[in-house]
């Protein structure tokens, strides 16, 4: 079966990756030129399904509002009432409460697990360059006693999703994270996940799509999509910068820019941008610098170890779609990292980004089939697009086959918008 994938983010290479090894004609279609320029590119690194729940949660709403209006919070919200965001808002708000973030939460859990092993049956058997894995887990870090206590009870929840913790007083996190021991700041304890890993989606979206070049898979690099023609119940082809293209299936794998896409065909997804900003740092002192991701609870920011690198992001900007790098969040990036390790890093050549996550209000990606016969989605990742891409292509890839995925799919699919 010929199968066009629509995206070169490390969500479409990945999706690319499963149909050709099911044995498809492969074509991908990407507007910039090469793999995982967009929100693959600077993201946090972390590849933390311990961490995978939803940003709706108890006490949230409350929590976005108090922290909106400080000076260097981490969230900010534009007031402009765009109609489409006031529908995001209105149902992530109806999700945030205990009843759903445990639901939305334990379907989370279940993708980021199993992505994570299928990402790791990646590495190991196919020859591709280095990403800078490292499965060393996450040190969460908590500042005051009131985050420590918050700590504790997440850690009691973690049990019942499968996930190894331990929580850490003050003199083990140095002996578990050397680097630690240089920190200035002051922090109540710490827990620590051994599970999750780390590593460099972009570098991994470049490897993976230079491999299946390899091996027949064609990338159409520099290709703006238009367009998807219908033909009876059915998608005929993809009108594009470059003329039209045709495939028996096709897969959408356009991350923020999805709804956009299929909403001409009747298809409201539900999703919006949250953007978030990254600096990159290069190491010179390989002894004075993590080795595992630390998670920085106060400020919600996640450092990660990337070979010679250290990538520190966060903050969540639900403002649109503009990419402008604001100077007071790599102020912010600067200080939180310069702080926690003030050795060992070249503070000389810091690359600042931007990017946007996908959310949906719920949490969940949605993946699978759409009222259209041969047309596939793999969206809305959210903040765990690197955590869940290998996990959720590999799912929509058993879908294009008829092939019952090896994880449940309830809750996982568009039709929970729409029940």
């Amino acid at each position: 079966m010929k199968v066009l994938v629509l995206g070169a983010g490390v969500v479409g290479v990945a999706t690319a990756y499963y149909l050709w090894k099911d044995g498809h004609e492969v074509t991908v279609v990407e507007r910039q030129p090469g793999p995982g320029r967009e929100t693959s590119y600077g993201n946090a690194g972390g590849l933390c399904p311990s961490f995978a729940g939803p940003w709706a949660a108890p006490g949230m709403i409350a929590k976005v509002l108090k922290l909106s209006v400080q000076r260097d919070s981490p969230i900010r919200f534009s007031p402009l009432p765009e109609p489409r965001k006031v529908a995001w808002v209105l149902q992530w708000m109806r999700n945030c409460n205990a009843e759903r973030f445990r639901v939305n939460k334990l379907r989370m859990q279940r993708v980021a697990h199993y992505s994570l092993q299928c990402l790791r049956e990646i590495a190991s058997g196919e020859d591709l360059p280095s990403f800078d894995f490292h499965e060393g887990g996450t040190l969460q870090i908590f500042r005051t006693p009131a985050e420590l206590d918050l700590g504790r009870l997440s850690a009691k929840a973690l049990e019942e999703y499968g996930v190894p913790w331990r929580i850490l007083d003050p003199a083990d996190i140095s002996a578990l994270e050397p680097a630690m021991a240089h920190s200035r700041a002051t922090v109540a304890g710490a827990l620590h996940m051994p599970a999750d890993a780390s590593g460099d989606s972009y570098k991994f979206s470049q490897g993976l799509a230079a491999f299946l070049q390899l091996r027949g898979v064609d990338f159409r690099y520099g290709v703006r999509i238009d367009a998807l023609e219908r033909e009876g119940d059915a998608i005929g082809a993809v009108r594009t910068s470059q003329g039209p293209l045709r495939a028996d299936a096709y897969v959408v794998a356009l991350g923020s820019h999805a709804p956009f896409l299929v909403r001409p065909l009747g298809l409201n997804l539900p999703v919006y941008p949250l953007k978030g900003y990254s600096i990159t740092v290069p190491v010179s002192d390989p002894d004075a610098v993590p080795r595992m991701a630390v998670m920085d609870e106060h400020n919600k920011i996640m450092i990660s170890r990337l070979g010679n690198r250290i990538r520190a992001a966060g903050m969540a900007e639900l403002t649109g779609y503009g990419l402008d790098l604001n100077p007071a969040r790599r102020k912010l990036l600067v200080d939180v990292v310069g702080e926690l390790f003030p050795r060992g890093l070249d503070w000389g050549q810091v690359e600042f980004w931007a990017g946007l996550r996908p959310m949906t209000p719920d949490g969940p990606p949605i993946l699978g089939r759409t009222r259209w016969n041969n047309l596939f989605l793999n969206s809305g990742h959210g903040s765990n697009g690197w955590t869940q891409s290998c996990g959720t292509s590999r799912i929509v890839a058993d879908i294009v086959a008829g092939r019952q995925p090896a994880i449940d799919l309830d809750g996982l699919t568009a039709e929970r918008f729409h029940a």
